[in-house]
């Protein structure tokens, strides 16, 4: 299925771009999210009497990305979560969380924008991957521990706080005046919606998804 993008898909094109895609992925991610419209002949036309318009203000809205990227690259966003010793969270941080945590810190992103393959489950520093525009992506830290404490331990330290507990010195004797130390330690262990079908979309549809996807530019 050939579709016109409607802004950068990252392996897949530029803005403008027309591409084919597999009929699924257009009609359950691309066409909903006005991030293409199909290539027919009239919405080409279309595109290309907006496109001016629709390039300038994707380069006004990369700027401010590039902006705001500048602060928000590095930030640590703290969870705080029970755990058990071993750093195993009784439950878990997902992108809606992270996405929270960030707007606590003053930084205004929604969860689709978080990428994180799968939900955070145990204690420690987790690199995150925020997109704030098609062409530019930052990464935080998601502090995950047990307490606020614990947490600023982490920062400092880079390393994950596990347990508590100290290790145990064992001391084994031999015959002979020969002796042998062993070291036991305690070893720790740190560790998209349902797709449904689109009816096709019209000429007058796909011409209205561009008009909106340019008004959604400029609400941003």
């Amino acid at each position: 299925m050939d579709v016109i993008l409607l802004e950068r898909i990252e392996k897949l094109g530029q803005m403008g771009d027309v591409v084919s895609v597999k009929p699924g992925y257009a009609r359950n991610y691309l066409l909903p999210q006005n991030k293409a419209v199909t290539a027919s002949k009239d919405n080409i036309a279309h595109f290309e009497s907006q496109r001016a318009q629709l390039e300038a203000q994707n380069l006004e809205h990369k700027s401010e990305a590039e902006a705001v990227g500048k602060k928000m690259q590095g930030t640590f966003v703290t969870m705080v979560r029970q755990a058990g010793d071993t750093g195993q969270l009784y439950g878990s941080v997902n992108a809606r969380d992270i996405a929270h945590g960030l707007l606590e810190a003053g930084f205004t992103v929604t969860r689709n924008q978080v990428s994180l393959a799968k939900p955070i489950k145990s204690v420690g520093l987790h690199k995150v991957s925020i997109a704030l525009h098609p062409e530019i992506s930052v990464m935080v830290t998601a502090n995950v521990a047990r307490s606020e404490e614990e947490a600023e331990i982490q920062e400092q330290t880079g390393e994950a706080v596990i347990s508590t507990e100290e290790e145990n010195t064992f001391v084994v004797e031999k015959p002979l005046t020969e002796s042998v130390v062993e070291d036991g330690s305690d070893k720790g262990a740190e560790m998209q919606p349902g797709a449904q079908e689109m009816d096709e979309k019209g000429p007058d549809e796909d011409a209205s998804a561009i008009d909106a996807h340019q008004d959604d530019s400029e609400d941003d």
